[in-house]
């Protein structure tokens, strides 16, 4: 009888719920997949990543003319080399990061984002990173050049939060290309 009544309340839960978020869904526009080509330098290195970006995950229409938030899954593989005689030279790093894009009108958005990352060695560039799993921050914005083309500027850092000791961190100034299909 209990587990009746529960299952009962649940199904209505879901009713009312679905009923309360179909007018948000309808209303929010389909978002493109694409692959990206990101390009960035930090302190006595440069980091070069290509990417895939999922379709919108999530899509939130404001009212009035503040745009919508879209939540969209970045996959990625990056190569970071380091400049001059900085041991070791290089490194890989693969990334899967949510990113929230808001989109203040048709054309322009911002971005924040925090993701897991693996790189392949626990120091670069005469630096103890101390861990092979790093969070990556991001914030960056940017413009939809026509339905295919978007372009960016994005921050990024990238560190261990203090999981293990050093910490010292990766910063990187980037440039975004994606092309979407």
């Amino acid at each position: 009888m209990i587990m009746h009544a529960f299952k009962k309340n649940k199904i209505a839960a879901a009713l009312i719920l679905s009923a309360g978020l179909s007018p948000l869904l309808a209303a929010a526009p389909a978002s493109a997949q694409g692959i990206g080509v990101t390009a960035g330098v930090g302190d006595h290195y440069q980091r070069l990543e290509i990417n895939w970006q999922s379709p919108a995950l999530w899509d939130y229409q404001f009212g009035g003319n503040w745009g919508r938030l879209e939540l969209v899954g970045e996959l990625g593989a990056a190569y970071w080399k380091a400049n001059g005689s900085r041991d070791p030279g290089n490194v890989w790093q693969f990334n899967a990061i949510p990113m929230f894009r808001w989109w203040t009108g048709e054309r322009f958005y911002l971005e924040a984002g925090v993701g897991a990352t693996a790189f392949t060695s626990t120091r670069f560039a005469d630096k103890n990173i101390s861990t092979a799993f790093q969070f990556g921050d991001h914030i960056g914005a940017g413009f939809l050049i026509n339905d295919s083309n978007r372009i960016g500027l994005r921050l990024s850092h990238f560190s261990n939060a203090s999981i293990k000791k050093p910490n010292p961190g990766l910063d990187v100034v980037q440039l975004t290309y994606t092309y979407l299909y």
